[in-house]
């Protein structure tokens, strides 16, 4: 059962994604300019988007490249910043996947997570460092 749920909950995003022509990745990165809540460098959403995605830096700056082409991020200069369209975007996706989100993780008791969280953190610290090592 361990790793499951991920996947499956995934399956549901990137089947909503797809409506709107976005790829998983794409939307994490999108996501962390919007989050950043100022422009950033390319750098700085490779650094950022590379811890949450374990993606090679340079598949991260075609995501980029790609958000740019569908005018979902601009960039002034050396910064990168999302475009009305992509915070556009992003509000869509989420209004449809609210609620989705809600009929998978809804009425699960609040100390389940919790309980998961204690096991899964140190996981993925573990999974973190031995990725570190290997790519070293």
């Amino acid at each position: 059962m361990p790793g499951r749920a991920h996947p499956a909950a995934r399956g549901v995003l990137e089947h909503v994604l797809a409506r709107h022509g976005l790829a998983f990745g794409q939307q994490v990165t999108l996501r962390t300019l919007v989050a950043a809540g100022t422009p950033l460098t390319a750098d700085d959403v490779v650094a950022r988007v590379r811890g949450s995605l374990k993606a090679a830096p340079v598949d991260i700056r075609a995501t980029l490249d790609a958000l740019a082409a569908r005018q979902s991020v601009l960039a002034d200069d050396a910064l990168l910043r999302p475009a009305d369209a992509g915070r556009e975007l992003l509000a869509a996706v989420g209004a449809e996947t609210a609620p989705l989100a809600a009929r998978i993780w809804g009425g699960i008791p609040d100390e389940d997570p919790a309980g998961a969280g204690r096991v899964l953190v140190p996981a993925t610290e573990r999974a973190d460092a031995q990725l570190a090592e290997l790519t070293a």
